[in-house]
């Protein structure tokens, strides 16, 4: 099989479309400035590109390298777009039931997010999606993006649960201190984990089976780093100028900035 080659996958081909009408139709009747609008289309376009370009056929035949960059585009930055791109309240009307009210909560899709991310890493899991390509592969893609979604959801969106940016970026610190050992073990441990690439018959780049998952571990680390300390430094300095105002109004008039 071409590495290179590129791929006839539903996944994209249905779901993205799908997924853009309804946004299309949701921003008809809540407005969304520009930015949202490119924030959630740019959500999109990484989705099929992880899906249909050379990219999906590298990860589910060749290396856990690129398969491991297609779960953090469906898991954590396509999900981050599109959270951007829904309009506060367009936001409002998504989560107005009692179950969308529950499933944004942080306490609640924090854990939801770490617990299927955590799940469809271990080895067993790991293999056997990749061995069912038409069904179970396509379950753990949905499942990420799902639960991705929910987890920014508290972190971008006020409705339903408006946070302070002090506990918005509490909450982002946590998420990447829990969530990134998943990255680390896979590039300290001393042998391959994934049988699937393991007994892969054919290589490419000149990786070995232990070199491709210690270099898809380091990559997966750092890119985590890279995201959440970009979200997580937002609001932690908007927490300090928060602050400052908040000290500012507090003071005596004498004492205040002009």
């Amino acid at each position: 099989m071409d590495p290179y080659a590129w791929s006839w996958n539903p996944e994209a081909l249905l779901v993205v479309p799908l997924l853009t009408i309804a946004y299309l139709a949701g921003v008809r009747r809540h407005a969304a400035a520009w930015w949202r609008i490119a924030c959630f289309l740019g959500a999109m376009a990484l989705l099929v590109a992880v899906s249909v370009t050379p990219v999906h056929s590298l990860g589910m035949h060749y290396l856990l390298t690129v398969h491991l960059l297609q779960n953090v585009v469906l898991a954590e930055w396509a999900p981050l777009l599109v959270v951007l791109g829904i309009p506060p309240a367009l936001a409002a009307a998504l989560t107005r039931t009692p179950v969308a009210r529950a499933l944004t909560h942080p306490a609640v899709a924090l854990p939801v997010w770490l617990a299927n991310y955590m799940l469809w890493h271990l080895p067993w899991i790991y293999d056997a999606a990749l061995e069912r390509p038409d069904s179970l592969l396509h379950l753990e893609h949905a499942c990420y993006f799902a639960t991705g979604v929910l987890m920014w959801w508290s972190v971008i969106q006020d409705a339903p649960h408006r946070l302070g940016s002090g506990t918005r970026a509490a909450y982002t610190f946590a998420a990447f201190v829990l969530g990134s050992p998943i990255g680390l073990v896979m590039a300290l441990v001393p042998d391959a984990i994934y049988d699937f690439y393991v007994d892969a018959h054919h290589r490419v780049w000149g990786l070995t089976p232990l070199g491709d998952q210690q270099l898809g571990g380091i990559l997966m680390a750092l890119e985590q780093a890279v995201v959440f300390f970009a979200v997580f430094a937002y609001w932690f300095l908007r927490f300090l100028v928060e602050e400052d105002r908040r000290a500012d109004l507090d003071a005596p008039p004498e004492l205040r900035v002009p």
